[in-house]
């Protein structure tokens, strides 16, 4: 699945990958695909959350290793 956009929350705790992706999708166009590296295990939690409350489409989420990634698409 190839992303519009890449966004790397390595290191980050909640809330900052949520609101750094909050600030990416802003700026993208609707049906674009954000993707999202965090190693907060809570970020599984809460990108399901986030997707659910704006309307974006949560499309995959993955471990992969000790990094968890999400891709959003734009509403």
């Amino acid at each position: 699945m190839q992303a519009s956009r890449d966004l790397d929350t390595r290191g980050l705790n909640c809330p900052l990958p949520i609101l750094k992706a909050k600030k990416a999708l802003a700026d993208m166009a609707s049906g674009e695909l954000l993707r999202v590296v965090s190693t907060d295990p809570g970020s599984v939690r809460d990108f399901q959350a986030f997707a659910r409350q704006t309307g974006n489409e949560l499309v995959e989420q993955q471990a992969a290793g000790s990094d968890f990634v999400h891709v959003l698409r734009r509403r």
